[in-house]
């Protein structure tokens, strides 16, 4: 039964990676859309604060949902684009929500998108890292960096493994398709 649920509710979502596949190209060309259902693990992770975050408390929003760490050269790379589009497109429609995995030091990642001048991104991590393990379980998350679309019902639009130029007009076309009403 919650298969099915899930399957008639991710529905829309594999209809809209249709849609804008087209769009994958470019910058955001290795974006792989989804093609079946794919309802994502309700993701556990903390704020600034310490508060625990859940991915369902962004339902009826599109969520761009990447998994990043300092130790990881890729991921640095993309973090100013992440930032860049996070305040170019983030609204009460949209938000990247850049979940930090790095297991050791918690000040490294805050001091890195300090220094990087990266203001844009809400600060989020799971010094588990067991949001990678979630993810890697729905077979979403290869390797470093990982960033999954994710529909307002929490379904999977599309996912890309390893870096892209977020703030490129290739990614900022595809995430307004993906956002449009």
């Amino acid at each position: 039964m919650r298969n099915a649920q899930a399957q008639a509710q991710c529905a829309p979502a594999v209809d809209l990676a249709k849609k804008i596949a087209p769009l994958a190209r470019g910058e955001v060309a290795a974006l792989t859309m989804a093609t079946s259902p794919l309802q994502l693990p309700d993701l556990a992770f903390e704020d600034s604060e310490g508060k625990t975050r859940r991915l369902s408390e962004w339902r009826g929003r599109t969520v761009l949902v990447n998994l990043w760490a300092t130790w990881c050269v890729p991921c640095r790379k993309e973090m100013p684009a992440l930032d860049k589009l996070q305040e170019m497109l983030g609204s009460k429609d949209f938000e990247v929500v850049a979940i930090n995995i790095d297991t050791r030091d918690p000040e490294k990642p805050k001091n890195f998108l300090k220094e990087g001048g990266l203001t844009q991104l809400a600060y989020f991590h799971d010094q588990k890292a067991k949001v990678f393990q979630d993810l890697k379980s729905a077979g979403r998350a290869l390797g470093m960096p990982t960033s999954v679309l994710v529909d307002g019902a929490g379904c999977e639009i599309a996912t890309i493994a390893g870096p892209a130029e977020w703030a490129s007009d290739d990614a900022v076309k595809l995430i307004k398709a993906a956002t449009a009403k």
